[in-house]
């Protein structure tokens, strides 16, 4: 009997094994109300129940209950600014970054979770447009924006965003002509471990990746297959598993239903790219995440036109939803995935992946919060009835 019950054990764990990493195919985004129905850009998961997002005339928003409520949070003098990118520390510490050219971009800090914030950056070229921020830690990160004479901009912090330091001219990488970044979703920057970087490129001939490993001080390039050659087109969003695994989408943000070459992958840390045999994705897309703890094997992917999962490291994709959204986040424990998009839209991911951490497997629900759509459709959920009612620029 007991060498029966060890083989059931052991055929039980074997089966959790190979469901591991597999997104449960119930997986849902219910939809609940943000509170407004400006259009976000930027959204940070910091746990199971706390998340912020932020978007158009200086929306900033958090919930602390897994966005059953959303507390719009004033930062003063913003009315006009558009935050395109926000950083989440944890519940009371986080950056938020406004784009524009010249003093419109702009980088703002809070450390009592939105009471008062702190304005640390203002972008003093009135030629330089930033785009996204990304943090490895509180004190440590930095700010990439299109170029300026030929070179790229890009700011790092040591001191918590105390003080931002322009990269010096001659270790900022070249740019080529139309080259500049998507501020679509705070996402075409993305850091891993205590040293890596990436920012993706688009517009140009070509769409590429600049790598750092000194936290953003020298930078090496790298070409990718991504759809490019119009100023609409090229990478929106990086994501990396560890530093050596990670995988860039985009497209055409104008053509936003179509499947072009709008999906990477790199092994080898970004020094180079390739296109996943023949697998697309299913339209434009602007935001990318990996599940930690899935071991790479876990992605979800959004758009305007709708979102996809993986749950074999990206080599194939499912459609999660037809409701589009434009930026995504999951946190750090891999408990939560938030997305954000449209007219204060919010959705939280519902369903029970199993995850396998340290060799046991564990699992964990995934919820969704923002204002309903007008009608149902696969993938979405609807909180309740009485949700308030609550398309993407490329710059």
């Amino acid at each position: 009997m007991k060498t029966l019950s060890r083989v059931c054990r052991l055929a039980a764990a074997g089966l959790a094994l190979l469901l591991a990493g597999d997104l449960a195919a119930d997986s849902t985004w219910q939809l609940q109300s943000s509170g407004t129905t400006e259009r976000f850009r930027a959204v940070s998961a910091v746990s199971g129940t706390v998340a912020w997002a932020s978007g158009s005339k200086g929306s900033v928003v958090r919930t602390v209950d897994g966005g059953a409520h959303w507390a719009a949070l004033a930062v003063p003098g913003s009315e006009a600014l558009d935050f395109r990118d926000i950083e989440a520390i944890d519940d009371q510490v986080a950056y938020v970054l406004s784009i524009g050219p010249g003093d419109r971009s702009r980088i703002y800090k809070t450390v009592d979770a939105g009471k008062s914030w702190t304005l640390q950056f203002t972008n003093p070229d009135p030629k330089a447009f930033y785009d996204a921020i990304a943090f490895w830690d509180e004190r440590n990160g930095l700010a990439v924006g299109d170029p300026v004479d030929g070179r790229f901009t890009i700011v790092r912090t040591d001191d918590g965003g105390r003080t931002w330091s322009l990269v010096p001219e001659a270790k900022r990488p070249k740019a080529l002509p139309g080259d500049g970044m998507f501020a679509a979703s705070g996402t075409c920057v993305t850091v891993q471990g205590k040293e890596h970087a990436w920012f993706g490129t688009g517009g140009a001939a070509s769409a590429r990746i600049f790598r750092s490993t000194d936290r953003g001080l020298t930078w090496s390039e790298a070409a990718t297959p991504i759809a490019a050659g119009t100023a609409s087109a090229g990478i929106f969003s990086i994501a990396f598993s560890d530093p050596r695994h990670g995988l860039v989408v985009g497209g055409d943000y104008r053509k936003e239903q179509e499947s072009s070459d709008n999906i990477a992958r790199t092994s080898d840390g970004g020094r180079t790219w390739a296109l996943i045999g023949s697998t697309r994705l299913r339209g434009f897309r602007s935001g990318i995440v990996f599940v930690p703890g899935s071991g790479g094997r876990q992605l979800i992917a959004v758009g305007p036109a709708g979102t996809d999962r993986s749950a074999d490291g990206g080599s194939t994709w499912s459609l999660l939803g037809e409701v589009g959204f434009h930026a995504v986040s999951v946190d750090r424990a891999g408990k939560s995935v938030w997305a954000v998009g449209e007219q204060g839209r919010v959705g939280r991911l519902v369903g029970t992946p199993v995850l396998v951490t340290r060799g046991v497997p564990a699992r964990f629900a995934l919820r969704a919060g923002g204002p309903c759509e007008s009608r149902d459709g696969p993938g979405i959920s609807r909180s309740r009835p009485s949700c308030r009612p609550s398309r993407p620029e490329g710059d």
